[in-house]
């Protein structure tokens, strides 16, 4: 059995804090209960009821209570409370029982009390629930590796079956080593330093690696414990045998080349152009790359086409559905969320559209887009076209139907019949501006009129 006092039952529950914080991800990946294995008995059963069904006193408590009102319990704990919403939605909670029907904890939110833990227990059950099976491995491991010298034979544990819905049959922990294979020059390679295998052991060594030298293949042999689940491959080995070396202790040296580095000359000029539309009044936002399809065209009155939305596989959220095909979406939503700022509000966005595209090897493309909007008591499409102007002005464009930009009427659903323009460069269309339509704007909940703007830059820059 493991022997507590104050300051090791302290750490093992400081450990298991750490751990929830950490790569459990506030317990949404992997939840830790620990129990006196003492007052309960086994075999153990983990199942999903209704709230309503399950009933224990939680830790600390002495009434048994529903989970409905276990739940209720901890909305004003200043701890817990914060892992409520993990499975409150849930019609089913989950409820670890043992032989006798006694409840071991609902995870991730509480534990009973019945099993709790204290200075004289002497068996401790450690169970992880996950939804990250390779979490809950590491999460038990590391447990059990760092808490097990301090049994009575150190560094033993007993290991349990368990029984998988699937029928499947696995033993738990399972702290078997692993190995990894790394070779002598790519280890020097990656660090920096001409090292012997002999040196390179003996750095490893601080990193509680050993390893073994195959003369042979010039390779090292690393025994990876339980303990260190962060070693995967062979730069894994190198990083730690950096890290004993010392970084500071690397010499530096003038790269064998002598290229540099510079800006790409769209990122340069999109640079300058956030500087000059700024310094016009509108504020720089940043909205996400990713949309729904109802944003990007149900909401602006625009037909989806099927070639040009480029739409996610799998997505997680009805939020999140495609690559934004345009800029303006995410401006009326940040417009909508920022309408209740003093008026008139101007903002602006400069970044890439991602487009279907056959020509790639990858189906798709970026472009580069700029998109303005101005809101407030008008419309304010002479601010849009003011802006427009600058902009044409800065870029050194001439208002030209030939050789420079130009206005013609257009027509798309999300901006006024009659208050729509195309903008055009040379002849071919970039872009369009014009007061956005009260159906665009209600269905974005904005609750004044808005005028916008939107242009290619890649081809008006000439880069």
């Amino acid at each position: 059995g493991i022997q507590f006092d104050n300051s090791r039952y302290n750490s093992f529950i400081e450990l298991q804090d750490k751990l929830h914080e950490n790569i459990c991800r506030k317990r949404t990946l992997v939840a830790i209960g620990t129990h006196d294995l003492d007052t309960i008995e086994g075999p153990f059963s983990y199942e999903a009821l209704p709230p309503d069904q399950i009933q224990f006193a939680p830790l600390n408590q002495d009434e048994k209570m529903t989970a409905v009102q276990i739940m209720e319990l901890y909305e004003k704990d200043p701890k817990l409370k914060q892992y409520l919403h993990i499975i409150r939605s849930s019609p089913i909670y989950p409820v670890i029982y043992d032989k006798n029907r006694t409840v071991l904890s609902m995870p991730p939110i509480i534990n009973g009390d019945h099993s709790k833990i204290s200075l004289e227990t002497k068996n401790v059950l450690i169970e992880c629930t996950a939804t990250d099976p390779m979490r809950a491995k590491i999460v038990l491991d590391t447990l059990v590796a760092m808490f097990s010298q301090y049994c009575t034979e150190p560094f033993t544990c007993e290991d349990l079956l368990v029984v998988g819905h699937d029928g499947k049959e696995e033993y738990f922990p399972d702290l078997k080593e692993h190995f990894v294979s790394a070779g002598v020059e790519y280890i020097n390679s990656i660090v920096g330093v001409p090292l012997q295998p002999s040196e390179q052991i003996e750095l490893l060594k601080k990193m509680q690696l050993n390893a073994e030298h195959d003369a042979g293949s010039n390779t090292l042999k690393v025994t990876i414990p339980p303990t260190r689940h962060d070693i995967l491959q062979a730069c894994d080995v190198a990083e730690d045998v950096a890290i004993a070396y010392g970084y500071n202790n690397v010499p530096r040296k003038v790269p064998s080349t002598n290229t540099y580095g510079k800006q790409l000359p769209l990122n340069k000029i999109s640079d300058l152009l956030r500087g000059e539309i700024a310094q016009a009044g509108f504020t720089e936002i940043l909205t996400f790359g990713l949309c729904s399809h109802a944003e990007a065209f149900a909401k602006l009155n625009r037909q989806d086409d099927g070639q040009t939305a480029v739409t996610l596989a799998n997505p997680k959220t009805l939020e999140f559905e495609i690559c934004r095909p345009c800029l303006l979406p995410g401006t009326l939503k940040t417009m909508s969320n920022g309408q209740q700022m003093p008026k008139p509000i101007r903002i602006f966005e400069i970044t890439d559209v991602v487009l279907k595209c056959s020509d790639n090897d990858v189906g798709a493309m970026n472009r580069r887009h700029l998109c303005a909007m101005y809101g407030g008591m008008s419309s304010g499409f002479e601010v849009t076209h003011g802006l427009l102007d600058h902009i044409m002005s800065m870029l050194d464009v001439k208002l030209d139907a030939k050789d420079g930009y130009a206005l013609a009427e257009a027509k798309d659903g999300a901006f006024f019949d009659g208050r729509c323009a195309k903008v055009l460069y040379k002849g071919e269309e970039i872009g369009l501006m014009g007061t956005l339509h009260p159906s665009t704007l209600e269905a974005f909940d904005i609750p004044f009129p808005c005028s916008a703007l939107e242009i290619r830059l890649d081809t008006v820059t000439g880069v």
